[in-house]
């Protein structure tokens, strides 16, 4: 028989140990192994194809495989390598459960053409995979307090399913000052503890001690495990009753009722069951005469009144009292009872109200005197003193008039809104002991006064209106509290009167007197009037009346109610707009600029441009922003003569107005001179006639006075500031030749515009001028109608666009 070993590592040292044996013709050699328990799947024992002396190209043909022997197919063969790795995860405590030190697997290597057979045995080598555990995670033990030191008692032994070093190998307690631990080895070599008691227990002291065991295995690294020990101590009787006091001393009143409870006494024993019950009882050193007046429960040690007591008869008792346990050998304390007797209080103190003012103004002055009080006692002593009160946290005051008399007086402000009625209750009280007393409750109601001023909720009130409101529409209920009552509280709204515009605030808005419900008496416009403050007074109907008033602030929502006005470029009523244009223009140029305006608020006023109808889509472009038409490549041949462009001006509005233009535009062939960016281009002098050119000059001088007219104007306004009713007068920018209004504004922002407005107005015939603004605003362009003097400054005098 010849043996072989060979070793392999993977994932760690794995040792290989090959014997080959000859056995017979069929079965050709036995192949032994060893791998510890737990591999991964897909792990290599050995290269089965090499130790058996096989050729590995030949595995797949001859149909070589491996059959596990009575158990579940665990190892298998790669045929195309040669290599018996692990088909699935080996746990060597299942395949092996009884704790033997080896632990085998076999398997049948078959291979045919010609058959062979070969036995092959792989050993299952253990880890320490396992920690050891306790059957019972939780052991419990009675132990009597009187056990001698060194007893011994057995605990239950951890099991490890692991064998060898893996196996348990040691034990530990925790710390302890009663117990300790020994160790000790079975036959088999099992470890077993045992517990042993190094101090004497004390269940007084300490009743339960709650241990910790740990059993520790051999293997690397270690495993753990746990149990609790709970030891009980029992008792024994080694306590005897003892009282709180030795001596009691206790007040019993005379004529107390029968079973009437005098003292409860309460002994104490430090050992438990029946060793700790208790029964109380007289000793022979109490009378027979105190017995008989005084009742002792044994149970529980309550003493009580058994006969009537009578102060004049006898005024002390005395007693002693045992308490005596039930344990096997009985223990017994003992203590001395004293009972003295009290006088008895039976006479009840009497209150009298001579008079009681109510009800009383709330603005009743310090030290009013509200009621007589007078208050007697039959019992003599300290029995027959007594002492009368009042509720506290109220602002009235006792003073005491005379013996046995007190008056009531106000100690404090009075305020019916606050406390409208005082329920007063006069106590008297004896100072006996225990104190008797008597009562007597009178109700004092205030009257009311006017002293609270109507009060708003708010004194600023914020509404908001929506334009175009129905006239008598409901704005908004503006109502005041008053605390006071009845007429003190009725209260009248008014409106204080003031003129915006000449206009009185009566003839806007008017206000339900009874409840402040504030109407609107007209349709407001957002475009003419924004905003309205005024005041609103609530005046109650008191003596003298007091008021109060709340600013109202009314503010004009906008509607989109304005459509947009397409102001440039200019046409009459309806018109088509015509333009001519060089057939030669190039991409990109300026043909017209659409400026709409909308004199509504900003949100609604926000204008975009779009194509409506265009002649030809692909010649030119409208930005939607700011209304440029600019060509978007050059005129051919086959483009049409005149171009139809419908341009809507559309604001933002919910839901969006809009406003239409027409521009109709014919190109020319005649070269026409192009203006570069508008840069204070001076004017060619053949654009204007000689009549043009004198007409500019005239102007131009008009202008100069007129400027100097508005700056003369602008200083006396701020020596001397005076409401504006109206937007003021602006430079003037364009000029009109012709003999009417005209309505062009238009908003520039740089030179492409002004070249743009350039063109435009200049067809017509007009003459532009660029001036300048005050700094961080943009440029102005204004129209004045010609038919206006120059020095005419009014607020119609000129139509001024500026942002």
């Amino acid at each position: 028989m010849a043996h072989h070993t060979r070793q392999y590592s993977l994932r760690g040292y794995v040792s290989v140990f090959l014997f080959l044996s000859t056995i017979m013709n069929t079965v050709s050699t036995v192949t032994h192994y060893s791998v510890p328990e737990e591999m991964e799947e897909g792990s290599v024992v050995a290269n089965l194809a090499t130790d058996l002396g096989l050729d590995v190209k030949t595995l797949s043909k001859r149909k070589m495989r491996v059959d596990v022997v009575g158990n579940k197919k665990y190892l298998d063969i790669n045929k195309d390598t040669g290599e018996l790795f692990i088909l699935e995860r080996i746990d060597r405590e299942f395949l092996c459960p009884s704790k033997t030190t080896s632990c085998f697997l076999k398997l049948d290597a078959t291979i045919e053409n010609p058959i062979r057979m070969f036995n092959i045995e792989v050993e299952i080598i253990d880890i320490n995979d396992n920690a050891p555990h306790f059957r019972r995670g939780t052991m419990h033990l009675d132990i009597s307090e009187s056990s001698p030191i060194g007893e011994r008692f057995s605990l239950n032994n951890a099991a490890d399913p692991d064998v060898g070093t893996n196996s348990v190998k040691n034990y530990h307690l925790s710390s302890s000052e009663h117990f300790a631990l020994e160790i000790q080895t079975g036959r088999d070599g099992t470890k077993f503890a045992d517990l042993i008691l190094k101090k004497a227990l004390d269940r007084e002291q300490q009743a339960v001690h709650n241990l910790t065991l740990t059993a520790v295995d051999g293997g690397v690294p270690t495993r753990t495990g746990t149990a609790s020990i709970i030891v009980r101590v029992l008792d024994v009787n080694d306590n005897a009753p003892s009282f709180e006091k030795d001596r009691y001393i206790v007040d019993v009143m005379e004529n107390s009722p029968i079973g009437s409870l005098v003292i409860k006494l309460n002994a104490t024993d430090l050992d438990e069951g029946s060793n700790s019950d208790i029964v109380y009882s007289y000793s022979l050193y109490t009378s027979e005469r105190t017995q008989n007046m005084f009742n002792l429960n044994p149970e529980n040690g309550e003493i009580r009144v058994k006969e009537m007591i009578n102060y004049e008869d006898i005024k002390l008792y005395e007693m002693e009292i045992i308490a005596a346990d039930r344990g096997q050998n009985s223990l017994s304390g003992q203590c001395k009872l004293t009972i003295q007797v009290t006088d008895m209080n039976d006479n009840h103190p009497e209150i009298s109200i001579k008079s009681f003012q109510s009800p009383i103004k709330e603005n009743e002055q310090i030290d009013t005197v509200i009621a007589v009080v007078s208050v007697s006692d039959k019992d003599s002593g300290d029995n027959g003193v007594v002492d009368l009160h009042i509720p506290d946290n109220m602002p009235f005051k006792l003073r005491e008039s005379s013996d046995n008399y007190y008056e009531l007086v106000v100690s404090e402000p009075l305020d019916r809104e606050k406390v409208p009625e005082y329920d007063i209750t006069f106590t008297v009280t004896d100072r006996g002991s225990p104190p008797l007393s008597d009562n007597e409750t009178m109700t004092l109601e205030l009257l009311d006064v006017n002293d609270n001023v109507p009060q708003f909720p708010q004194s600023f009130s914020t509404i908001r209106v929506m334009e175009n409101n129905a006239p008598g529409a409901l704005l908004s209920s503006l109502t005041a509290f008053d605390p006071d009552l009845h007429e003190n509280q009725y209260l009248v709204y008014f409106i204080l009167e003031k003129e915006i515009a000449n206009t009185s605030m009566s003839m806007l808005f008017s206000i339900n007197p009874e409840n402040g419900n504030l109407y609107a008496l007209k349709t407001f416009d957002y475009e003419i009037e924004k905003e309205f403050l005024f005041h609103i007074e609530a005046r109650d109907s008191g003596s003298p009346p007091l008021s109060s008033n709340v600013t109202v602030h009314i503010i004009i929502v906008d509607q989109n109610d304005n459509a947009p006005v397409i102001v440039s470029p200019w046409r009459a009523h309806g018109s088509v707009v015509e333009e001519k244009i060089p057939r030669s223009t190039d991409k990109g140029s300026l043909v017209a600029k659409v400026i709409a305006l909308d004199t509504d608020s900003v949100h609604n006023s926000r204008i975009t441009y779009q194509f409506l109808q265009v002649t030809d889509a692909t010649l030119f472009s409208l930005d939607q922003y700011n209304g440029e038409i600019r060509t978007m490549r050059m005129f051919s041949y086959r483009d049409p003569r005149h171009q139809r462009l419908v341009v809507v001006a559309k604001d933002n509005g919910e839901p969006a107005l809009s406003a239409t233009v027409t521009i109709k535009l014919s190109t020319v062939e005649t070269a026409v001179k192009a203006y570069s960016d508008m840069t204070e281009v001076p004017l060619e002098y053949d654009i204007f006639s000689d009549l043009n050119l004198y007409l500019v000059i005239g102007l131009g001088s008009v202008s100069f006075l007129l400027l100097i007219t508005i700056l003369v104007t602008i200083v006396l306004k701020c020596q001397k500031p005076k409401p504006s009713k109206a937007a003021p007068p602006c430079r003037n920018s364009v000029i009109s030749e012709r003999n009417s209004t005209i309505a062009d504004s238009t908003l520039v922002s740089n030179d492409a515009y002004w070249y743009s407005l350039f063109l435009a107005e200049t067809r017509k015939g007009k003459l532009v001028v660029r001036q300048p603004v005050p700094k961080g605003s943009r440029y102005i362009v204004s129209s004045i109608p010609r038919g206006t003097g120059v020095t005419d400054t009014s607020d119609s005098a000129a139509s001024t666009l500026q942002v």
